[in-house]
């Protein structure tokens, strides 16, 4: 089997406390060792050059297959939301999509809880996890019907398999476009109380502590919501959350002048809420950063606001973006790849995300100060709908590996 080591590079182990300079040696397709080792003379050797090198980024949460940007923004992997034009509610749409990306880009396929994703009814969850999937969602609906939601989560716990669920109470959130404040009523636009996150949290938590389930709410966005999940893990529950970077950097006056491309789904949130996500990623409260991916076309977003589709092409942004956490001394890049990397790979219970022996070799090598520019119209992702468009930033990925083999 061929061996390969990386040398001289700066360690961003998620396992680790702060970067270290050292090896990792590689036999095929799986890490064997990492750290301060002794590289065998028969090793082909690649130079970091003082590069950092992290686990290829695993994104929770996304909702479209884009090779293109993930590869751009250092994502090997990502788990693929049921929501697509042919709901991912069936073993064999499960099994098509789990090739999509091979070789170079895997995708782990989110299976729908229930048929259509309707709330209703399960869907045939045994089967789609043999099929390849690695968890069971909601999408990007509530599911209202709480005897519903304690079949699936009861169901899943059965299987081992985490729920990931959409944290708004439908009846609140209705068909409210922006959250309630002063923004959304200055521009006149549908508006929804931001406890419509909270008050969803609390019921699912309920329920997960009912049937001893595993439960992921996919984007936490407020105070209330975080404290819920804060205490959830103090009494010991199974219970974890995530992020994406435009609720850590905007605020609800994003959507001034009717920016459909700062239309999101949940909606940003009050500047509070905004502060309260930071203070939550930095005390770990925050599992995930996600890059919530969904390029939308022109078709979609050049519409009048409450018509456009919520979503952005987060992909490509998701590394250069949560390095501001870094930068602003609320996490250490070791802990930063935790969220982006090691903990996306543990809910959805893949070997990789991390430096053990044994972990697959998808790797990044990262250069965290190489400044550019977000450009929504050169941007590798099939449409650049990206509220950050023209914002510089700074951080890429230089070179991936995926599966051993440099792309």
């Amino acid at each position: 089997m061929t061996k390969l080591a990386i040398i001289n590079g700066r360690l961003a182990d998620p396992a680790g406390d702060a970067l270290v300079s050292g090896s990792i040696l590689i036999e095929g397709d799986r890490i064997v060792a990492a750290g301060d080792i002794v590289v065998p003379a028969d090793a082909e050797r690649i130079d970091a050059q003082g590069l950092v090198v992290a686990p290829g980024l695993i994104d929770l949460g996304v909702f479209a297959t884009d090779k293109p940007a993930f590869h751009f923004g250092g994502i090997t992997r990502a788990a693929l939301m049921p929501d697509q034009s042919s709901l991912l509610d069936d073993a064999g749409l499960i099994r098509q999509a789990t090739r999509a990306g091979k070789p170079d880009f895997w995708v782990h396929p989110i299976a729908a809880a229930t048929r259509g994703l309707a709330g209703t009814e399960l869907a045939e969850i045994g089967m789609m996890q043999a099929a390849g999937a690695k968890a069971v969602g909601t999408g990007r609906q509530w599911i209202a019907d709480s005897g519903v939601m304690l079949r699936v989560l009861s169901y899943a716990s059965g299987l081992g398999l985490t729920v990931i669920a959409h944290a708004e109470d439908g009846g609140l959130a209705g068909k409210a476009v922006a959250t309630s404040g002063e923004t959304a009523t200055r521009l006149g636009l549908p508006h929804a109380p931001a406890c419509a996150e909270a008050m969803a949290i609390a019921r699912d938590i309920m329920l997960a502590r009912q049937a001893g389930a595993a439960i992921h709410f996919r984007l936490v966005t407020t105070k209330a919501g975080f404290d819920l999940v804060r205490a959830a893990k103090a009494e010991g529950l199974r219970v974890s959350c995530g992020i994406s970077p435009a609720y850590l950097f905007l605020a609800d006056n994003a959507v001034s002048n009717f920016r459909t491309f700062a239309r999101l789904s949940p909606p940003l949130r009050s500047e509070d809420d905004r502060k309260a996500s930071i203070a939550a990623v930095a005390d770990g409260t925050v599992d995930v950063i996600t890059s919530s991916h969904d390029p939308r076309g022109a078709e979609d977003k050049r519409l009048p606001f409450a018509d456009a589709s919520p979503g952005m092409a987060g992909a490509e942004t998701l590394l250069a973006l949560s390095l501001n956490l870094v930068r602003e001394g609320h996490v250490s890049l070791n802990r930063l790849m935790t969220l982006l990397s090691a903990n996306p790979a543990l809910i959805l219970g893949v070997n990789a995300g991390s430096f053990a022996p044994g972990s697959a070799a998808d790797l990044i090598f990262v250069d965290p100060d190489a400044p550019w520019i977000v450009d929504s119209a050169k941007m590798a992702a099939a449409a650049g709908n990206t509220p950050f468009d023209r914002v510089p930033v700074q951080g890429r990925a230089r070179r991936i590996m995926k599966g051993g083999v440099f792309l």
